[in-house]
């Protein structure tokens, strides 16, 4: 496979992933906390409703999640089509 096809399918698969993260984080922050936020107000959690939770910590905590995803999810990636950061040689 030439380096060509190597990089399309790294990035491919990169936007892939971040698409997908994406979709994750909306189902909680918007989803949760603003379109079922009266549905989820019914339940309580630690004394305050569960939609006011969602949109004041749970989106957030969710995303930290997903950040953390991201992270492992590519390392395995750079492995996986071998395009690592190398450190730059020292130019003098």
């Amino acid at each position: 496979m030439d380096r060509q096809t190597r990089h399309q399918q790294y990035w491919k698969s990169n936007t892939t992933l971040v698409a997908v993260l994406l979709v994750i984080w909306a189902v909680p922050s918007l989803g949760c906390g603003i379109l079922f936020v009266d549905a989820l107000n019914g339940i309580k959690l630690g004394g305050f409703p569960l939609g006011f939770w969602f949109a004041q910590q749970g989106a957030i905590l969710v995303f930290v999640a997903l950040i953390l995803t991201y992270a492992l999810v590519m390392d395995r990636l750079d492995r996986k089509f071998d395009d690592r950061e190398l450190p730059k040689e020292d130019a003098s």
